[in-house]
C-alpha cells in the first residue's frame, strides 16, 4: 500500500508538471487564426485544479467510501498513469497542430488515425480518464463527482467551441467526420 502512495504522489506531480508545461509551451503561434477559444483554456485551468483540490480536501474530510476494498484504488491509479501516458501520446502524435488554445494552423488537417479513427478529443477523453483515476483512488463518492464533474463540464464546453470552429474551417469534411466518430468514448458518446 505504501508503494501505491508513493506512486500516487508521484504521478500527481507528473501530471500538474505536464499540464503546466503544454499550457506554457504549446500555445498558438503569431500566424495562426487565433481568437476562437472564447476563454476555454481559463475555464479548464480554473475547473482542474478546482476539482482536484476539493476531491482531496472532501476525501480528508469525508467517509462515503466507494467500497471498502483496496482494488478501487489500484484501479484509480491505474487510470491516472493511463491518462497521463495515453494523453502524452496524442500530443505527440498531433505534433504541431496541438495548442491549449484552441486555434486553427495555417495547414491544419483533420487528423483521422490512430485514437482519431474513433474518437474526436481523445487528449480530453484521457485527461478526463486522469480525473475519474483520482475520483477512484479517493475511494469516496463525493470525492469521485468533484474530481470528475467540473472537468467534463469544462470539456464539454470546450468541445462545443472547438467544434464549432472546425465546423467554420472544414466544412463538411467536419460534418462528415463527426457522423463516424464519438466526442470522448469510443462506440457511446
Amino acid at each position: 500500500m505504501k508503494a501505491l502512495q508513493i506512486l500516487y504522489i508521484i504521478s500527481m506531480i507528473v501530471w500538474f508538471l505536464s499540464e503546466f508545461l503544454y499550457k506554457n509551451m504549446l500555445k498558438s503561434g503569431k500566424d495562426d487564426k487565433k481568437g476562437k477559444d472564447k476563454s476555454t483554456l481559463n475555464i479548464l485551468w480554473l475547473a482542474i485544479p478546482f476539482s482536484i483540490a476539493a476531491a482531496v480536501t472532501i476525501s480528508n474530510l469525508s467517509t462515503l467510501p466507494i467500497t471498502h476494498k483496496s482494488w478501487i484504488m489500484y484501479l484509480g491509479e491505474t487510470f491516472i498513469l493511463m491518462g497521463i501516458i495515453f494523453r502524452f501520446i496524442i500530443i505527440r502524435s498531433l505534433g504541431k497542430y496541438f495548442t491549449v488554445d484552441v486555434t486553427i494552423k495555417e495547414d491544419h488537417k483533420i487528423k483521422k488515425e490512430g485514437f482519431y479513427k474513433y474518437l474526436r478529443h481523445p487528449s480530453y477523453a484521457f485527461s478526463l480518464l486522469t480525473s475519474l483515476g483520482l475520483g477512484l483512488y479517493l475511494n469516496n463518492w463525493l470525492s469521485l463527482i468533484f474530481a470528475f464533474v467540473p472537468p467534463f463540464l469544462a470539456f464539454a464546453y470546450r468541445i462545443k467551441i472547438e467544434e464549432q470552429a472546425l465546423v467554420e474551417q472544414f466544412g463538411k469534411e467536419y460534418i462528415q467526420y463527426r457522423k463516424t466518430t464519438k466526442k470522448l468514448i469510443p462506440f457511446i458518446y
